[in-house]
């Protein structure tokens, strides 16, 4: 579940609703029912000529009867009154020597911890891409996004107990891009942060979105990444993943220029 094109709806109000929580990344249902409204029904007079049909909220029944729909549709997941896109509820617990951690689907708000994360990561001259990644999502404000054109997906290690507790240790994160001629494709990246690697996180992570990317329906992932990080590189060429080019001097990683090694996987 999850490629861009396997979207149907009812009809318009469900669409519009399914759309606004897309877009916002989540939203309370009461902001929905504001947000999304309809011309009025009441019938009593015509509109004046250069006049429009006041807009009025869903009355309450059809409104949550809708939301209810979609919430069976597996469309939209509703989770102590608010409503955010339900792409993969499947929540997974490992235990590391010392270190306890979950993977699931990121939520909107990990947003800040995956920031955190990603901004690690990148300070270290490891994820060129990530930042980019980063930066479409602060312009966007919706972490997840499925719709007609593109998907995004994104999955989190979060820490279990201990000082801790429920931060974010690392990401993976899965792009389509919008051009039907690469829709068959995601691009990929994956990080850790320093003080929770070596627990095994990068590779369940990495697991986890290539189930997500198949059953979706995507038939290769791919991601670009600089030379000098041999560890993601080892732990992709562990998990199958090629290397299909590289080009030289293409980052400029504080005063030095690495190559960048550009990787692939078909699924």
């Amino acid at each position: 579940m999850g490629a861009p094109a396997d979207l149907e709806f009812e009809d318009t109000i469900q669409q519009r609703i399914y759309h606004h929580v897309e877009r916002s990344g989540s939203a309370t249902v009461e902001e929905v029912r504001d947000e999304v409204r309809i011309d009025s029904r009441s019938g009593s007079k015509p509109a004046r000529s250069g006049t429009t049909e006041p807009r009025v909220r869903i009355p309450p029944e059809e409104f949550h009867e809708t939301v209810a729909d979609l919430v069976d549709a597996g469309l939209l997941v509703r989770d102590e009154g608010e409503l955010h896109l339900a792409l993969d509820d499947a929540v997974e617990s490992y235990e590391e020597e010392d270190l306890s951690y979950r993977i699931r689907q990121a939520r909107q708000s990990d947003w800040s911890g995956i920031e955190t994360a990603i901004r690690e990561v990148a300070d270290e001259g490891a994820s060129i891409s990530a930042q980019r990644v980063a930066a479409d999502i602060s312009d966007e404000g919706a972490l997840l996004r499925r719709n007609d054109r593109r998907s995004r997906m994104f999955y989190v290690a979060t820490i279990e107990g201990g000082e801790n507790d429920g931060e974010v240790a690392g990401w993976v994160h899965l792009d389509a891009p919008e051009l039907d001629q690469l829709r068959h494709t995601a691009e990929l990246t994956v990080g850790v942060r320093g003080p929770f690697r070596e627990h095994g996180i990068g590779g369940r992570l990495l697991e986890r979105a290539m189930d997500w990317a198949r059953d979706a329906g995507y038939t290769k992932a791919y991601q670009s990444l600089p030379a000098t990080n041999e560890t993601a590189i080892e732990l992709l060429q562990e998990y199958g993943w090629e290397t299909e080019a590289t080009r030289a001097d293409h980052y400029l990683v504080g005063d030095e220029f690495v190559d960048e090694v550009m990787m692939a996987r078909k699924l």
